[in-house]
């Protein structure tokens, strides 16, 4: 953070200093909430949580170098104490990014945000000093904690923002005011909580009605090929840039493709000219997340060949998204059981189907939480894909909702040992490992809740045991 004293941040987030002898005395560290971040010259903050009270690590904060704590009570060490940490977390995010030089980006979207994030990120770095979201930490919690990890060299601050229901994007633009605001696409991911698409797009749209003007430098990017994000064009009083695959698109790809490994290549074409690029990451659904970043790039000055570059050379910068991991014996394990919702179960399947031309392909999905009414037809849908897809096995692990996307394999046609239901976690893990065989590829995916990456995790420590036990 860029370096305030304990007497300006009190008066920010209007709080009472205790046991503090020296007001003046600056934070020059970062600003956490976990006591294992702690740096000296660190503010930490304390969070009451349902298991875990951060008042109760007061003394070893301070003793491994914080030099106050922003609490809701005073606790016997320097502490800025105030009403509601959360509320004053966000006050002391406002303040500080009023006080950067930096341009602000934010994004939101059903699908892809940490993806698209990573790559903005790793774009924008070549061209200045970039602090992005790390992970998806894009809640009211999150986001201010981001925004405070800038310093006086940040040139550019790209943070993710999510959205529980209507109004939560309005609080966190209100934290940290974007002068870029890019939205991905509006699908079903928590729909069951929205109650429909149509609401999912109004909160997604806070976005843009938060930006300044065209005369304000205000920039709206917005998924051509999506039409739902296309007419959020008529709630923002910026300037706005179409990305897509869209001829109408101002910046977009053409002579899209895949590689034999499933890595996708495409035509760039923006304003200021056209490039080649082939991405490092995998699944044809990362061309719109790689357009997405291209259009921010493009708007802060950066030319096609140098997004080109970029994108080419960008990687994964979070776990469990797509993470491809080779065996020694040729099995491919591909973790993407960060999260899931329908269009990234999708998208994930396709990048299965594409990887595993001539080889034998697994899908391991569980859950997809948060669909409402919408649930059965979704799973149900899911499963008729791997069919389509031509996926050699689906094992459905878990309970209800794994029977549905087994049941619509097996009415889309999967007779016999195809698809298969497993009930948790672990007895996928043993029949894949007494089924899997050099060469084959394993996708595993679900929502967060189900816990799917032990599968992943299981299968490539498998892989090392026998090439331990081979030697």
């Amino acid at each position: 953070m860029i370096a305030l004293s304990l007497a300006e941040i009190a008066e920010v987030v209007g709080g009472q200093t205790h046991d503090i002898p020296d007001p003046s005395v600056q934070v020059t560290g970062p600003v956490v909430r976990d006591s294992r971040e702690v740096e000296p010259g660190s503010l930490f903050v304390a969070f009451v949580g349902e298991r875990v009270d951060g008042h109760d690590f007061a003394n070893a904060v301070v003793e491994a170098g914080a030099v106050a704590l922003l609490a809701s009570r005073p606790v016997g060490v320097p502490a800025i104490v105030v009403d509601d940490v959360q509320s004053a977390l966000g006050a002391l995010a406002r303040h500080v990014v009023r006080r950067l030089g930096a341009t602000l980006v934010a994004l939101t979207g059903s699908a892809g945000k940490t993806s698209t994030k990573d790559l903005i990120a790793q774009v924008l770095s070549r061209k200045a000093p970039t602090v992005f979201t790390p992970g998806s930490l894009n809640n009211e919690i999150g986001l201010p904690l981001t925004a405070l990890s800038a310093t006086a060299e940040t040139r550019f601050l790209v943070l993710e923002m999510g959205a529980r229901s209507i109004g939560h994007i309005r609080y966190l633009t209100d934290l940290t005011p974007p002068k870029i605001g890019l939205v991905l696409n509006v699908g079903t991911a928590h729909i069951g909580e929205f109650g429909g698409r149509e609401q999912i797009a109004q909160a997604k749209g806070e976005l843009v009605e938060a930006l300044p003007s065209v005369e304000d430098g205000g920039v709206a990017v917005l998924n051509a090929d999506d039409p739902l994000v296309r007419a959020m064009a008529s709630r923002t009083k910026a300037k706005v840039i179409l990305f897509g695959e869209s001829g109408e698109a101002d910046v977009r790809a053409e002579n899209v493709r895949l590689t034999d490994s499933g890595q996708p290549a495409f035509s760039l074409h923006t304003p200021s000219g056209c490039s080649e690029v082939t991405m490092r990451l995998y699944g044809e659904h990362h061309v719109s997340n790689a357009l997405a970043a291209a259009a921010v790039a493009h708007e802060l000055g950066m030319s096609a060949d140098e997004i080109a570059t970029a994108l080419s050379e960008a990687g994964s910068l979070s776990r469990w998204r797509m993470e491809v991991t080779e065996r020694p014996d040729g099995v491919t394990i591909v973790n993407d059981a960060y999260n899931a919702n329908p269009e990234s179960m999708r998208a994930a399947l396709r990048a299965l189907a594409a990887m595993g031309k001539g080889r034998r392909t697994w899908a391991v999905l569980g859950k997809m939480a948060e669909l409402g009414d919408e649930a059965l037809a979704e799973h149900d849908a899911v499963g008729r894909l791997a069919v389509r897809l031509n996926v050699g096995k689906l094992v459905a692990v878990g309970g209800r909702e794994a029977s549905w996307l087994q049941l619509g394999a097996y009415n889309e046609g999967s007779w016999g040992e195809e698809s298969v239901h497993v009930s948790d976690a672990q007895a996928a893990v043993d029949l894949l490992r007494s089924e899997l065989r050099p060469g084959d590829v394993v996708l595993v995916k679900a929502s967060r809740s189900v816990g799917l990456e032990s599968v992943a995790q299981a299968l490539v420590e498998a892989g090392t045991e026998g090439e331990v036990a081979a030697r």
